[in-house]
């Protein structure tokens, strides 16, 4: 019996992992303006980048050309189960803040042979926000996202004011907030 659990604990962390991300989360499990992302980047000028626009929209969207913008950066894949949970919320914010000045950009995060699947998973989880497509990975070697889905909120100065890594129901309340205040800055 004792040997069964042994064997049974990676599977387990696997199906706990699996729950908060893609990946590994931070110690807390809750996304955060300094822990869990790369917390070097809070407080600091946002990684500027450039990225065509795969679903939600056409044409190259550059971070630079938001400024002025409140922009909430996600990275993500198709791959990710808690992707599929995140992507309605997100939508629901692009929803109620798009008028306001909020800008959403999903940076998925697959390889090549699942690029073509980025529009039906747009479609499939009701994404109507800008995604694009991170080909060389450059863009998440700036942001240096520990999993999947990782969130940075980017105020209209283009500073990384808040992170969230991971999905965790419920969080949503906490980005609606923080967009609102970045929004009536």
């Amino acid at each position: 019996m004792k040997n069964l659990a042994i064997r049974s604990l990676p599977v387990v962390l696997a199906s706990v992992s699996s729950l908060l991300g893609c990946g590994s989360t931070d110690a807390s499990g809750k996304g955060s303006e300094s822990g869990g992302a790369d917390s070097s980047l809070v407080g600091n000028p946002a990684p500027d980048f450039s990225l065509k626009a795969v679903a939600g929209g056409s044409g190259n969207v550059s971070l630079r050309s938001l400024r002025g913008k409140v922009v909430l950066v996600d990275f993500w894949g198709t791959f990710c189960e808690p992707c599929k949970k995140s992507f309605p919320k997100l939508q629901d914010l692009n929803t109620k803040f798009s008028a306001s000045g909020l800008k959403i950009v999903g940076v998925s995060e697959d390889e090549a042979d699942d690029k073509d699947k980025i529009p039906s998973f747009a479609d499939t989880y009701g994404a109507k926000f800008t995604l694009g497509w991170d080909e060389d990975k450059t863009i998440a070697k700036a942001y240096k996202p520990p999993t999947m889905p990782s969130t940075f909120i980017i105020d209209k100065k283009g500073v990384v004011r808040f992170a969230h890594v991971g999905y965790h129901d419920g969080e949503e309340a906490d980005i609606e907030k923080e967009i609102k205040e970045l929004l009536g800055q």
